[in-house]
């Protein structure tokens, strides 16, 4: 075995403050039921994770694997995912008014999605830690990640959809080998058949924030911002906010990086945005609440979108308030324009959900919440390929 030099030492509990063994698999805190999260010894990981050796190295996300926990390369799942472009899009960004505007385009990471990179970690994980079979609740990419990797080491995969889901998403979970089961209801009555699966054939729970390693697979998205804007951070980055994850670990990738002394201090402000028929964390946000209600009757077009309860709402909430963030909720015909608007200015062909982050750029730049000299960097998170029967 070859080891990865990982410097992972504990699982803490984002609530309780408890701690576990990372040596044995674990869904949410035992004692508080909130969700784990992978602690390093930084001091030892900022020996060999530097600005010089990150420029010598290869493996795209898996390059920082030194705040990765996988902890023998064998055991490491790897189909290309990170390293992904953040394009400036001069065209766009004059067209909206904010000339430093970027696109980070998660649709180029494996399966057509960021959920790549938050899957690759969790898989690779449960297949050192043991797993035996994995199951997910999704609304679609997330599925077709955990099938892919599930599928290049043999473990068996289950997935649950919403019966509504958009036929790509079924066939290709179907083709990479997994057992797709379809649910009348949204994402959490799916959530619900996982966790039956998992009492009755011992299947390991890989969903949002419900085990410690998918958060760390998109936190790899702060480490490469950073790194391509010189060790600075942008001033606002706009996320599409379902589930979360990627949001809270980049903010967890930009404590880390100062703490190991890549970058300073200094924060982006954070933005997330959801569609005006499933906007629990806008709703939060503005009442000031530290946890969101869940969402009655959510119905959007972005599928990544209706996620009418998050297991992670009080760190997505958190997040905002110590960036100096904010919530917007947009309406899902402007998700429409604006993938059409975004695809021919940029040549970025987006997910709805990466549309609705132009959306709410133009928002906030009409509000004067974004001054058109500010830095603003835009996360298209899938491909619109994927939603071809929204565009016929």
């Amino acid at each position: 075995m070859h080891p990865t030099d990982s410097a992972l030492t504990h699982l803490e509990c984002s609530a309780c403050a408890a701690t576990y063994d990372p040596e044995r698999l674990w869904n949410l805190c035992p004692a508080c039921g909130k969700p784990l999260l992978a602690r390093y010894d930084l001091a030892r990981a900022a020996k060999t994770l530097t600005k010089r050796s990150l420029l010598l190295r290869e493996g795209r996300m898996w390059r920082f694997h030194e705040v990765l926990p996988v902890r023998e390369w064998e055991r490491a799942i790897i189909l290309g995912e990170g390293n992904t472009p953040t394009f400036w899009v001069e065209r766009l960004g004059e067209a909206v008014g904010c000339r430093q505007t970027f696109i980070k385009d998660e649709s180029l990471n494996p399966t057509g999605s960021f959920k790549a990179r938050g899957l690759g970690v969790a898989v690779s994980r449960a297949y050192e830690l043991g797993a035996k079979e994995l199951a997910i609740p999704s609304a679609g990419n997330a599925a077709g990640a955990m099938s892919a990797y599930a599928a290049a080491v043999g473990l068996p995969a289950h997935v649950f959809m919403p019966a509504d889901v958009p036929a790509t998403f079924r066939v290709e979970c179907e083709a990479l080998g997994a057992r797709v089961t379809l649910v009348e209801g949204l994402i959490t009555d799916c959530g619900k058949k996982v966790r039956e699966g998992v009492e009755k054939h011992g299947w390991f729970d890989v969903s949002t924030l419900k085990e410690p390693y998918r958060l760390e697979g998109k936190k790899t998205m702060g480490y490469e911002l950073a790194e391509r804007f010189d060790w600075t951070l942008p001033d606002v980055i706009i996320y599409p906010t379902g589930g979360g994850t990627g949001l809270i670990g980049m903010w967890k990738a930009f404590e880390e990086m100062e703490i190991m002394g890549l970058i300073g201090s200094e924060r982006p402000r954070m933005v997330v945005v959801q569609s005006e028929g499933c906007a629990p964390m806008v709703r939060a946000f503005e009442q000031g609440a530290s946890e969101a209600t869940p969402w009655k009757d959510a119905a959007t077009i972005a599928d990544g979108l209706r996620v009418p309860a998050a297991v992670g709402d009080f760190l997505i909430l958190k997040v905002l308030y110590e960036s100096g963030g904010t919530a917007v909720a947009v309406k899902d015909e402007d998700m429409l324009h604006y993938a059409r608007f975004m695809a021919a200015h940029t040549g970025i062909f987006p997910s709805p959900e990466g549309a609705a982050c132009l959306a709410a750029q133009v928002q906030l730049l009409k509000s004067g919440w974004i001054q058109p000299d500010e830095t603003v960097v835009l996360f298209n998170t899938g491909s619109g390929l994927k939603y071809a029967h929204l565009w016929t």
